[in-house]
């Protein structure tokens, strides 16, 4: 019996393989909302029905103090590389490739991440090669939400800034134009559902996954389903721009959001009286679209979170939650049909963006709070205990990779395709969610056409180009820790403070400053 015993085991030894490890590193979604202003979401105080970003913020962490370059391609080149976007070729134009750099699909692919986007990108390059896996979406910056191409049967010719000259990439294939066949196409929806396949795709993997969803959505063309502008048709129009902005500011106190420090500056919009009657209605009908477009948005972001939750996934997925930059004053308009529909182009404005930034000054674009702050939610139960908890950690997209490569145990590379690249300049927040780390020591940056500003601390240097933009504007001062909406300019009554900080700008300038510019005389 021993015998036989003995020979069983053995025999059931060779069969049976030991199982393989679990890899316990997370999953790592990124979900990045186009001119979304601070104030537009529920969890940071806006009336905009958003139960999914709720939900995350009530089981995650809110930042008050978080920070884009306040421009789409320079914010987005930051979040995928961890670098200033002086340092990788886009802090000026667009039509650029990131150099001197790794993007962060790169990265987690070489650590074994597979990596999926879809969305926007803004840039020359195709997301397929810069190291994700799967790629769809519109590699330029916007266009029609309904129909990107050329007019369909049957439909309205759809507004277009640049029409037949947006490129559009599914996996290594680029097109110009694309045009979708399917008459339900809708950017928010259309680049959900592609999400979707691929998390569909990968669930018997293995591997972690590394999911990086760039909605267009709310950046203009204001575009809405009908059924979704219904829900808040009348409503601003009733309501206007004042009551608006005093109405989310009260609701970002009692949240918890924000407390004194957090002056209501003087407005920087139109009395909503003075308005025509035929003007509210315009204006009115803009903000119901716009808010329908941040409905529809977080609508389809709870079809994400469903997902992972029916994979059991969510509770070890990081989700972060950003914008690019704050609400957005440029105004574009285009064709003649209804504010909302395909063959309309039309644009949020200047007063909607100052109340949508509430309760911060100006918007995208500025070097100022409403310009750079974004609201950005982190949700991931395995390491955020303290669900509902907020920061006033002072952040950067610059800090992405570095949390990146910090909790996927991923190697950052001294060199890429055979050159030197910079390390990456951030610091890891895997310290701030755990709650460890409240405070930042190191300086941060920020350049772009219109504006520049360091903040060291709680100092915070400012300035705001002239009309002439190769003209710089005077530096103003601010104090974060009583005045985060910049409203009392501290600069002559602190000459020292500010003499220090124009030359830790300038130190950082001379580094970064992208090599044309040494020709050029560009503008700081």
């Amino acid at each position: 019996m021993v015998l036989v015993g003995t020979l069983i085991f053995f025999t059931l030894s060779s069969i049976v393989k030991p199982a393989e490890p679990v890899d316990q590193r997370p999953n790592i979604l990124i979900i990045l909302a186009d001119d979304l202003g601070w104030s537009d979401i529920s969890p940071y105080g806006g009336e905009i029905v958003t139960p999914n970003l709720h939900e995350l913020a009530d089981n995650g962490l809110r930042f008050t103090q978080f920070h884009n370059t306040s421009k789409c391609f320079p914010s987005r080149a930051s979040l995928l590389t961890g670098l200033y976007a002086q340092q990788v070729g886009m802090s000026e134009s667009p039509n650029s490739y990131l150099k001197n750099s790794v993007t962060l699909a790169e990265v987690l692919k070489s650590a074994g991440y597979s990596t999926y986007m879809v969305g926007k990108h803004h840039g020359l390059e195709n997301p397929f090669e810069r190291g994700f896996d799967r790629y769809f979406g519109l590699r330029d910056g916007a266009t029609n939400h309904f129909n990107p191409g050329l007019p369909r049967q049957g439909e309205a010719v759809p507004a277009q800034k640049r029409p037949g000259e947006r490129m559009w990439c599914i996996d290594r294939d680029c097109m110009r134009p694309y045009t979708p066949t399917s008459s339900n196409f809708y950017s928010t929806d259309t680049y959900t559902d592609k999400a979707l396949e691929y998390l569909k795709t990968h669930e018997d993997s293995k591997t972690p996954f590394f999911l990086y969803i760039s909605y267009q959505a709310p950046h203009d063309p204001l575009q809405a389903w009908p059924s979704d502008i219904a829900k808040y048709q009348g409503h601003y129009k009733d309501i206007g721009y004042e009551n608006t902005a005093k109405a989310r500011y009260e609701r970002q106190k009692k949240l918890g959001l924000i407390n004194h420090t957090f002056i209501l500056p003087e407005p920087d919009y139109q009395p909503w009286k003075t308005l025509s009657s035929s003007d509210r209605l315009i204006e009115g009908q803009k903000m119901a679209v716009y808010a329908a477009m941040v409905d529809r948005m977080d609508y389809n972001i709870g079809r994400v979170v469903s997902e992972l939750k029916s994979k059991d996934q969510l509770e070890n997925t990081l989700i972060l939650f950003a914008s690019d930059n704050g609400a957005s004053a440029e105004v574009v308009e285009i064709g003649n049909g209804e504010i909302g529909a395909i063959d309309r182009w039309t644009s949020l404005g200047r007063n909607w963006a100052s109340v949508s930034n509430t309760p911060f000054r100006y918007y995208k674009n500025h070097s100022y709070q409403g310009g750079i702050n974004t609201p950005l939610i982190a949700h991931w139960p395995k390491v955020i205990f303290d669900g509902g908890r907020v920061t006033e950690y002072v952040g950067h997209f610059i800090d992405i990779m570095a949390t990146v490569v910090d909790i996927s145990n991923a190697n950052y590379p001294q060199k890429f395709n055979d050159q030197h690249i910079p390390r990456y300049e951030g610091n890891s927040l895997l310290s701030v969610f755990t709650g460890e780390k409240e405070n930042r020591i190191e300086p941060l940056f920020w350049e772009w056409r219109t504006g520049k500003a360091v903040r060291v601390g709680n100092w915070k240097l400012v300035s705001s180009a002239s009309e002439d933009l190769n003209k710089d504007g005077e530096w103003e001062l601010y104090d974060m820790l009583v005045d985060k909406t910049e409203t009392t300019d501290l600069a002559l009554k602190f000459p020292t403070v500010v003499k220090a900080l124009v030359q830790t700008y300038e130190t950082w300038w001379l580094r970064v400053k992208p090599k044309k510019s040494l020709d050029q005389n560009i503008r700081r």
